[in-house]
């Protein structure tokens, strides 16, 4: 059964260096990995399911988490969240497993929001 809509589904981090990233979690805690590719991996066995998306060259990650919601109508919430004064900056877009936007709520924190419908 899927999720209620809206509920925090997914925590979305930065990292500078995978290998290292990935040694550390998986040494520290016990978390296990799955690559999707060569800039992203995902987490599993930490309490709540997310990933590491490798940063651009330069890129300040100083506070490098992205809160990921889930919606089944993407296009619906989208709509939603702008009316509610939310500022989409990253359009529907797909990934493997889904397709998801990224907006900003009045206070500029981004987060994202996923459907795999």
């Amino acid at each position: 059964m899927r999720m209620k809509n809206t509920v925090i589904d997914y925590v979305e981090f930065k990292a500078k260096d995978l290998h290292k990233i990935k040694e550390f979690y998986a040494s520290a805690f016990g978390w296990k990995f799955t690559d999707y590719g060569p800039g992203y991996t995902a987490f599993a066995q930490s309490g709540i399911e997310g990933g590491f998306q490798s940063a651009n060259e330069g890129e300040d990650i100083v506070n490098g988490v992205l809160v990921v919601l889930y919606h089944e109508d993407l296009v619906a919430i989208k709509e939603r969240v702008m009316e509610s004064g939310g500022i989409i900056v990253k359009d529907i877009f797909s990934f493997p497993g889904g397709r998801r936007f990224h907006f900003t709520d009045p206070s500029g924190n981004e987060l994202a929001i996923w459907s795999d419908k």
